[in-house]
């Protein structure tokens, strides 16, 4: 199994911390090496993650947590958003999420799918698990060479 290290992070379901997240996964994606344009891509991409859970997963009684996981290898970031608190066992996740197609309907997924179309654009593979709740998962390599080193299906049209 490849090795790697994982951080997990847990917020409440508002806006006000996406900065939070931001700043953490800037510091982990400088450690690791991206460029300057990958780690703003990457803060792009994780902010509308959050902001599509931080709208639609809970309503204004039931206001949940996100959890945030990284996992972090020598050549990419993996990094999983899930709404309705959902902690990560990444190998698990791993085997239940799918790609996302940007061919499928996103409305079915969620209302108002831009951010998925932006996720897809700035990231080299997306997958997505709706069950009880969104997982969203985001891979980007630190160089272009590793996308679909691994059989991954990567996005390549919006």
């Amino acid at each position: 199994m490849e090795k790697f290290d994982f951080i997990e992070m847990t917020i409440p379901a508002k806006a006000d911390y996406i900065g939070v997240i931001r700043l953490s996964l800037s510091g982990i994606a400088n450690r690791m090496g991206f460029s300057y344009e990958s780690i703003e891509d990457l803060k792009v991409a994780v902010s509308e993650a959050i902001t599509n859970a931080v709208t639609h997963a809970y309503n204004e009684e039931n206001k949940g947590e996100i959890t945030l996981g990284f996992g972090i290898y020598e050549d990419r970031l993996e990094i999983m958003v899930a709404d309705r608190g959902v902690s990560f066992n990444l190998n698990e996740v791993r085997k239940k999420v799918g790609p996302y197609k940007s061919t499928e309907s996103v409305e079915d997924l969620r209302e108002g799918g831009f951010g998925l179309f932006l996720i897809n654009a700035l990231m080299d593979k997306v997958e997505i698990h709706d069950n009880q709740g969104i997982i969203i998962m985001m891979t980007k390599y630190i160089k272009e060479t590793g996308v679909g080193l691994d059989d991954d299906q990567v996005s390549t049209t919006l």
